[in-house]
């Protein structure tokens, strides 16, 4: 993820207090400012965009970019005579700056499975409790008939035992979105490989946008949504109304070209409830 510097000018007049044109700002990291709330989007035809937390966005860019001060961020940018090591103290972009020390992403599963990494076998058995971290994913491979599972919750992805009952027609290995300054690492492997991907994420707009601008704008056909077949009932018994109506005002995904998530949209859209993919690992207790 970068940050540009357009995109800089325009987060610094949102925390100078400006609303802008949504048209004005587009780019991934707006999109998931939007996803996390940080930024607020309003209006269906004229779509703006306002700051809903300055405190919020300079955690962000702190703990995703290492960028401490945006002015100074903006200043290096501008100055040509600027040096790499100016740049290591407002931000870590291998464009601008050091190049970054740690990739790579969290891998998980609940059943044996054969991988290799760096053209050597690597049996993949995480014990109930710990996690994989594949650091040289460039050179990660896994067999084809292997369903990657993005999980958008931390809590899911540690607790994928309780939750296998919802995965019983495929072979998953389980991929973790957080920490965030890992997703390009995620997406970059992906790329290269054939499996198809399937993202396990919240049932509510913030989900399905965070899934429609992070993964299916880059892999197309091969994602899908993960959507149980009883989701309309457990949304109307479980679901959350103040999830909906907080979300309905910086969200507007009217549709997604993928049928099982469109109608999920109008099941949203007819409840006005949101349900937390946290609810699948308690349901296995329940029954």
């Amino acid at each position: 993820m970068k940050l540009t510097p357009k995109i800089a000018r325009i987060l610094l007049r949102f925390t100078q207090g400006e609303t802008l044109p949504a048209s004005a700002a587009k780019s991934p990291l707006v999109s998931e400012l939007i996803a996390e709330n940080i930024l607020l989007q309003k209006g269906k035809h004229r779509k703006t965009l306002t700051l809903s937390n300055e405190k919020a966005l300079l955690v962000f860019l702190s703990n995703q970019l290492q960028i401490y001060n945006l002015e100074d961020y903006i200043t290096a940018l501008d100055n040509k005579e600027s040096s790499r090591a100016d740049f290591v103290n407002v931000a870590t972009d291998s464009k601008t700056s050091k190049e970054r020390a740690f990739k790579g992403f969290l891998i998980n599963a609940y059943d044996h499975i054969n991988a290799t990494l760096n053209a050597k076998d690597y049996p993949i058995s995480p014990h109930n409790g710990s996690f994989a971290f594949i650091y040289d994913y460039e050179n990660f491979r896994i067999p084809e008939d292997i369903t990657i599972v993005g999980v958008e919750n931390a809590r899911n992805f540690r607790h994928i035992q309780e939750q296998r009952y919802l995965f019983k027609d495929i072979n998953p290995l389980f991929i973790s979105r957080y920490p965030q300054s890992q997703h390009k690492d995620v997406i970059s492997w992906l790329k290269t490989i054939p499996n198809q991907y399937l993202h396990f994420g919240d049932f509510d707009l913030a989900g399905i946008g965070i899934y429609l601008n992070e993964y299916k704008v880059h892999l197309q056909e091969r994602s899908q949504f993960f959507i149980p077949s009883n989701i309309q009932e457990l949304i109307h018994q479980f679901g959350n109304r103040q999830r909906y109506n907080k979300q309905i005002r910086n969200f507007n995904v009217e549709i997604a070209n993928e049928p099982l998530l469109d109608n999920l949209l109008k099941i949203i859209e007819m409840e006005k409830k949101g349900l937390d993919q946290e609810y699948f690992i308690q349901t296995l207790k329940k029954l």
